[in-house]
């Protein structure tokens, strides 16, 4: 049986839903910033203690992180193939530190080791090929430079949370916004990134927080303030991470 499709068509469409809606899966990923994003932060400057960095967002979408990154660091690019979403992400950079350009991941656009920091946030599980896309990545950092990532674990609870809850919870959810065959197991993950000269230096996994707002959430079939997620060891879900190249 052939394998579907991963559905990245849906991004093109959704306009300031990416920032306004609700009721759509990109609502839940809002939500997830406010940890991720604090998380990368943290390791950034744990790591550099400075902010004349140059950031590389691939996959960067309507600019969640990539905007916010901009608020602290001096050269920050967004990549993206949705000329549409980019739009949106660039109406919304409100320091203008960023240079968002329309692009594939395949063939990233900057130059050998011309990035401190490099980001693929929930963007590996949406290619068939996510090695190729480590291996451009590890190609533009500089040694001594760090690689940020999220996605998927495949296994049975992941498809069962991820995808066919999301579909009944969020009304909005196209078919095949995620697909299993293309979730990573975290093992896998760090093969890649070592054949591609990357050392591993931390993995946790984040996940949804069980309050009052998430019950309330589901039988609303949106997301309601007080929607949260956390950090957790568990990575059965979700789960990201913080590469090294080394040297540097």
């Amino acid at each position: 049986m052939k394998k579907p499709a991963v559905n990245n068509d849906y991004y093109h469409a959704l306009g300031n839903r990416w920032y306004d809606a609700d009721n759509d899966p990109v609502a839940i990923l809002r939500v997830e910033q406010q940890v991720k994003n604090p998380w990368v932060h943290r390791q950034i400057q744990e790591h550099f203690g400075r902010t004349d960095l140059s950031i590389a967002d691939i996959g960067c979408g309507a600019g969640f992180l990539t905007n916010d990154l901009g608020k602290t660091y001096t050269c920050v690019h967004g990549l993206d193939a949705s000329a549409s979403s980019l739009e949106i992400a660039a109406a919304r950079d409100a320091a203008g530190n960023v240079r968002y350009q329309c692009g594939n991941a395949y063939e990233l656009p900057y130059a050998d080791q011309s990035m401190d920091v490099v980001c693929a946030m929930d963007f590996l599980e949406h290619v068939d090929d996510p090695g190729k896309v480590i291996a451009e990545c590890a190609r533009i950092l500089k040694p001594g430079g760090l690689f940020f990532y999220h996605t998927f674990n495949r296994n049975p609870l992941a498809w069962l949370i991820v995808i066919k809850f999301m579909e009944w919870f969020v009304p909005n959810t196209p078919k095949h916004l995620h697909v299993l065959h293309l979730f990573i197991k975290p093992a896998e993950l760090v093969g890649m990134m070592d054949r591609h000269g990357l050392e591993n230096r931390l993995t946790t996994g984040i996940g949804p927080k069980f309050n009052g707002a998430l019950v309330r959430s589901v039988f609303a079939r949106r997301v309601l303030p007080g929607f949260t997620f956390h950090l957790t060891r568990h990575t059965l879900l979700g789960y990201i991470g913080v590469a090294r190249k080394p040297g540097g």
